[in-house]
């Protein structure tokens, strides 16, 4: 007990502390002067501002205004030609000579690529259709891709969405945030101005719309590259030319379908949920004990979650991680795809807002 309270107010105490360090122009390799440095402090109504400082000629800042008390971690953000870029403290970390890496931006692509696209199709009884989209985007250069007119990624909605969609995008380091899609150049196309940065970054969209089954699902692909997966719950099968099955989920046994072409156009029969467990069977439940087949891992989310952080800490990380089904199954679905194995695992994520302040940058 006397160890476990001297932890406590060991991580208090340094979460209560000054910060400094220095901001890096990972591009060019050498100190950023002029950059805005902004302390944070998450919590659970969100990241809370604790002050903002200029970095110097050497690219060095000091905050010497303390965050309140708390055995959680600190976030700090450095905003650079108008990108955010993110870096954690778990407790245990130094707050002494932090390293902030930015980098240039620029409006080409340049090495940022799609790397997957999963789309999960959830009919259900009442003549809807919740469709939740997974875009990985991996940037191997050092420069960020930034296109703000253009938008770094183009998608369509079928007109019977009328344009509703929720949009969560994840930086490379940082926290989940809520976007707003701009319209495209066309009827029901849409261009989000969302910064690639180098690493692996993602945006999940969902939708839905009146479908009734069986039917015919229509809709297009405007973002290039990648690899696009359909994925089908128990109870949901697809038809269609180019339709090729990879395989079955097997927590979940939902089945995994790859598609060629711009062009989605296919007949989906019957209803399913992936998340839903009282369905016997049928979108999620084990057949003992009554818990869900597609089991939750606890995440080691932006680094927050490490052997270091406090039991406040993994609980707040689990608090922002539940409620994103589609999630759980992208990112172990990507990672055990890479290692040649078709079939996902599980990991997810939520949104959290970023306050007023910190509109200064994006992404």
């Amino acid at each position: 007990m006397r160890r476990l309270l001297l932890a406590v107010f060991s991580a208090a105490v340094l979460a209560n502390a000054a910060v400094d360090g220095v901001v890096t122009n990972a591009t060019s390799g050498k100190p950023q002067a002029g950059a805005t440095v902004t302390l944070f402090q998450p919590t659970a109504q969100g990241p809370q501002f604790i002050d903002s400082v200029k970095t110097d000629a050497q690219g060095k800042f000091q905050i010497t205004k303390e965050a309140p008390p708390s055995p959680g971690p600190l976030l700090l953000q450095a905003v650079y030609g108008g990108v955010q870029y993110n870096k954690m403290l778990p407790p245990g970390t130094p707050t002494t000579g932090v390293e902030i890496p930015v980098f240039e931006s620029s409006k080409k692509q340049g090495d940022a690529k799609i790397d997957q696209h999963m789309i999960l199709l959830e009919p259900s009884s009442d003549g809807n259709v919740q469709v939740s989209e997974s875009y990985v985007f991996k940037n191997d250069g050092k420069t960020t891709w930034n296109d703000p007119d253009n938008g770094t990624l183009q998608f369509a909605l079928p007109a019977l969405a009328q344009g509703k969609v929720e949009v969560n995008a994840l930086a490379p380091g940082g926290l989940p945030l809520r976007k707003a899609p701009d319209p495209g150049s066309k009827p029901n196309t849409f261009k989000l101005d969302f910064p690639i940065k180098p690493g692996e970054s993602r945006v999940d969209l969902q939708w839905s719309m009146p479908f009734r089954s069986p039917g015919i699902f229509e809709n297009q692909i405007l973002a290039k590259g990648g690899n696009t997966r359909l994925i089908a719950p128990v109870g949901v099968t697809f038809k269609g030319d180019g339709l090729q099955n990879l395989g079955q989920e097997p927590r979940t046994q939902a089945t995994i379908w790859g598609i060629t072409g711009p062009v989605l156009k296919f007949a989906v029969e019957g209803t399913g949920t992936l998340s839903d467990p009282s369905a016997g069977g049928q979108g999620g439940q084990s057949s003992g004990g009554g818990q869900p087949s597609l089991q939750m891992n606890l995440p080691k989310l932006y680094g927050m979650a490490s052997g270091a952080a406090s039991l406040f800490t993994a609980v707040m990380a689990v608090k922002w991680v539940l409620g994103s089904v589609l999630g759980m199954l992208i990112l172990g679905f990507v990672i055990l795809y890479r290692k040649g194995n078709p079939l996902p695992s599980a990991e997810t994520f939520t949104h959290v807002q970023a306050p007023k302040k910190n509109a200064r940058g994006r992404g």
